[in-house]
């Protein structure tokens, strides 16, 4: 099993090697489809997930772009990208509506780095 997840990982990373930076990421998956998103009105923290599901280079592979809001209104917003399990759309989706934040932390936080474009925060 170990040796099947290392497989995977380095799969993923060199399926990403021409793509040089997050932004790049953010692109190539939102050019790939057209997600599905799960708007998050009454969060403070949380605007919207939108989960990705791409095949590249035969490869079935899951992300969650997640879109933070600014700590001011005129504030841009934030938008971070993370590598999922195919279960984390469903399990977020059954859950996000209790609290968006709380469903972040959860089962979105911690593929934080798996491709390495969300940052290493901590729960309070």
């Amino acid at each position: 099993m170990k040796k099947l997840i290392l497989i995977l990982i380095f799969t993923a990373t060199c399926i990403f090697t021409h793509a040089q930076s997050c932004e790049e990421y953010l692109q190539l998956v939102k050019s790939k489809s057209q997600g599905t998103t799960y708007t998050s009105s009454n969060s403070t923290a949380i605007s919207k997930v939108t989960f990705y599901n791409v095949t590249l280079e035969n490869e079935p592979l899951n992300f969650a772009i997640v879109c933070f809001k600014g700590k001011r209104a005129t504030d841009s917003l934030l938008e971070y990208i993370y590598k999922v399990e195919p279960d984390t759309e469903s399990i977020y989706a059954s859950n996000y509506k209790d609290s968006a934040g709380k469903a972040f932390w959860k089962y979105i936080q911690p593929f934080n780095a798996s491709l390495d474009c969300a940052p290493n925060i901590n729960s309070k």
